[in-house]
């Protein structure tokens, strides 16, 4: 049986990875952090959490000598390296713990790796938003455009996919980086733009709100489920070398887009209920972001969900919330 070690299996793409590798019958183990807690949706690990296979404990990236006894007492074959501070314009007003554990968390995890389980497999979740306000001639970003992060959380995260280079190079750890795109779920944190519009939207149809404040209506952002990008991860850490891969749908929405789309299924129009707030902007902004994922998916990876149908469910998970009493 495989064994799987996961940082940030408390989170969305970490609870979805957890699940997947245990229907393909991983024994997985993971880390959460003393303080992370679950919005009223119970914990993202409830459904899996009695799986014998399922071995949960807390620790933290920057805790180097937990991190290393667990390696050392459960020597995985693959390391998925998926906590972080992953807000980017949170990463503004906390920008030292942002680099502390997006950059350094990173090395410490290598390190962790290098020292107990050299052989090891090892993915790190690196992101678009490392490529800031870089674009190619034909409107994509892939795996050799240039980076040119724009906020704290895409320069720690640059150095974390560029440490990870080194180790592959200079210590022959078979270490590999997902450059994900936004991917979302009704996992992904209410802070999050889409879930925030889908709960507001939601709320405002059942009369629980009356109207919602967000920043820049005009950033575009290339859509995804979780679901369909863990799958990539795993297919990344199955490659015989390691390497750099982009996982996008390859379309682009704008948040205008997205609150057209969510308030139409709810029988509304978004121009009468949402608001712009500067105190959502960002500092420096992201305008837009286009994944070319061709390169992965040479390796049979497609997404299985649309972005409607992505949205569909997020809709269908909050209206189940608010419509029992018993989720609030």
């Amino acid at each position: 049986m495989k064994k799987a070690f996961i940082t940030g299996i408390g989170g969305q793409d970490g609870s979805y990875l957890a699940e997947y590798l245990l229907e393909l019958g991983y024994e997985v183990h993971g880390i959460v952090r003393r303080n992370s807690t679950p919005e009223h949706q119970q914990s993202r690990l409830d459904p899996i959490r009695n799986n014998k296979n399922l071995h949960v404990s807390y620790g933290d990236l920057n805790d180097t000598s937990g991190i290393e006894r667990i390696l050392r007492e459960v020597n995985p074959d693959e390391v998925y390296n998926l906590a972080a501070q992953s807000h980017v314009r949170i990463s503004y007003e906390i920008p030292q713990f942002t680099v502390q554990t997006n950059s350094v968390g990173v090395v410490n995890i290598l390190e962790a790796v290098r020292n107990n389980c050299p052989k090891a497999k090892f993915y790190q979740a690196s992101s678009s938003e490392m490529f800031g306000s870089s674009v190619d001639e034909d409107g994509f970003q892939r795996e050799s455009t240039t980076m040119t992060p724009v906020s704290p959380y895409g320069c720690a995260k640059v150095f974390g996919y560029n440490i990870v280079r080194n180790y592959r190079n200079a210590h022959k750890i078979h270490a590999s980086n997902g450059i994900l795109f936004n991917h979302e779920s009704p996992r992904r944190g209410s802070n999050f733009v889409t879930n925030k519009v889908v709960k507001a939207a939601v709320r405002i149809k059942l009369g629980l709100q009356d109207e919602l404040e967000l920043g820049n209506l005009d950033a575009y952002r290339d859509w995804g489920h979780s679901k369909d990008y863990v799958k990539a991860m795993h297919l990344i850490q199955q490659q015989p070398e390691p390497g750099d891969w982009v996982v996008a749908t390859g379309e682009t929405r704008s948040v205008r887009d997205m609150c057209e789309y969510v308030f139409n299924q709810l029988g509304l129009d978004y121009k009468q209920y949402v608001v712009q707030n500067k105190k959502f902007l960002r500092p420096e902004e992201l305008k837009y972001l286009k994944g070319d994922s061709s390169k992965i998916r040479e390796l049979g990876w497609k997404c299985e969900y649309t972005f409607s149908s992505m949205m569909d469910e997020m809709i269908e998970h909050w209206m189940d919330i608010f419509k029992n009493p018993l989720n609030k």
